[in-house]
């Protein structure tokens, strides 16, 4: 017995203790919850709910107040700390093709999976009218669009303490890609100073971070139980056929990672998920890719091998830019709404959706819930009603927690499939700088 307790409580098994987090959460929540075995009523499930949260809401408190300063000094040590001069271009010639064709498969596999599956046509009309959702065509304006010149100049931060409130991370990381290559251009003398308190900064980012990974299996527990109390398993029931399309896509999604790191990165699909379950359990649990990010670092560096430099860049870029899970529920969220309200779309609005789509996911924050925020403004775009959001809030946060896990999955193969790219180059400049003059 004192083995097995020992066993729950080492941090070499984390992925365990989330696994019994994470089933102990759901079996309690479904328990209490009204919509469940109802041990409780409505009033005091709310009043239980607030309360097991809170060891979810201070591990995320903990985590975002880190969050910033942590991706700034891992992206400016991941350009500026190598000695290797030609290593940004590189990287970045190779990294930004990669993200984007591998959104664009995504979306591409969410549209295949709702033709193929047709989700919208399963939903109880009676469902529609439960929820208070209008079957109108008639919806708010559009909203405003920016042109592409005027997207072009927003990528740049102009305010980075408004973007710092608004927990831009895109504009984050676009500061802090400028600091590393303006660094790189700095005398010796400045540079390792500057490069000293960066490091620092990191180190006590990581510190933090590290006595919150201590509160990881009781925020889990605590934000499984509190999200299965208050949507119980009603509404999982009535748009099953929807929860099924978006796990049948993320499912797909998946095999194209593990080939992707069978092929280019030459690992056995099997040993990357188990070198990755830590990291892919977390995710799950806490629907955040910053909340994974420096596990995340810690796994591909440690476990898959990947070298410093790539892990430091890529890793806190991949969780602001590449978000494929998120590209895929969105196009898939976005067609099965169209099927419920009957609205038609053509292919040529299908392909200006999923390039909508691609460009949306690109840069969202790396936080629970912005899924469904980010929706709403695409449906708007297309004259879908907005009120079709109230069908499928119900089951957001569970597929926001299933597709935070693939967003995650994509950096770590994102670091694998670099790692490979790049390992001749790195080779050949680490032995160039070792050799003797």
């Amino acid at each position: 017995m004192r083995g097995f307790t020992n066993l729950l409580f080492n941090q070499k098994f984390l992925w365990l203790q989330i696994l019994v987090a994470l089933t102990l959460g759901v079996c309690i929540g479904l328990a209490l919850s009204p919509k469940g075995a109802a041990l409780l009523g409505q009033q005091d499930a709310e009043q239980v709910a607030q309360w097991v949260a809170l060891p979810g809401k201070l591990f995320l408190a903990l985590i975002q107040m880190v969050v910033i300063p942590l991706v700034m000094s891992s992206i400016i040590l991941g350009i500026a700390g190598n000695q290797d001069t030609q290593f940004l271009r590189k990287v970045g010639v190779r990294i930004f093709p990669y993200f984007v064709v591998t959104t664009i498969i995504s979306v591409t596999i969410g549209v295949l999976v709702v033709s193929l599956f047709n989700p919208g046509f399963y939903v109880d009309s009676q469902l529609l009218t439960n929820l208070g959702v209008s079957t109108s065509l008639v919806s708010s304006e559009p909203a405003t669009t920016m042109s592409i010149p005027e997207r072009v100049a927003a990528m740049i931060p102009a305010n980075f303490t408004q973007s710092t409130l608004d927990k831009d991370m895109f504009a984050v990381v676009m500061y802090a890609g400028f600091i590393g290559v303006a660094l790189t251009t700095l005398v010796v003398k400045q540079k390792l100073l500057l490069l000293d308190l960066t490091q620092a900064v990191q180190s006590l980012s990581l510190k933090v971070v590290n006595w919150a990974m201590h509160l990881a299996p009781f925020a889990v527990f605590g934000l499984l139980c509190d999200i299965t109390i208050r949507i119980g398993i009603d509404a999982l029931i009535g748009v099953s056929a929807y929860v099924g399309t978006v796990i049948v896509g993320l499912v797909i999604l998946l095999l194209v990672y593990l080939s992707l790191v069978c092929l280019i990165g030459r690992i056995n699909p099997w040993s990357f998920i188990k070198s990755i379950k830590d990291a892919q359990l977390l995710a799950f649990s806490t629907s955040s890719s910053a909340a994974v990010m420096p596990l995340s670092m810690q796994i591909a560096e440690q476990k898959l091998q990947v070298q410093k430099p790539i892990v430091q860049f890529i890793v806190p870029l991949g969780a602001t830019i590449n978000m494929d899970g998120t590209a895929l529920y969105q196009v898939i969220a976005a067609l099965f709404l169209t099927q419920v309200f009957g609205v038609t779309l053509t292919d040529s609005q299908i392909v200006m959706l999923m390039l909508t789509t691609v460009g949306a996911s690109i840069g969202s924050p790396s936080m629970p819930g912005v899924g469904i925020v980010i929706l709403a403004s695409v449906l708007a775009s297309f004259g879908i009603p907005p009120s079709g959001i109230a069908l499928i809030l119900g089951v957001d946060r569970i597929l926001d927690m299933c597709r935070t896990t693939l967003n995650v999955t994509g950096d770590l193969t994102a670091c694998v499939v670099m790692s490979r790219w790049l390992n001749k180059h790195i080779e050949i400049s680490n032995s160039s700088a070792n050799s003797p003059v």
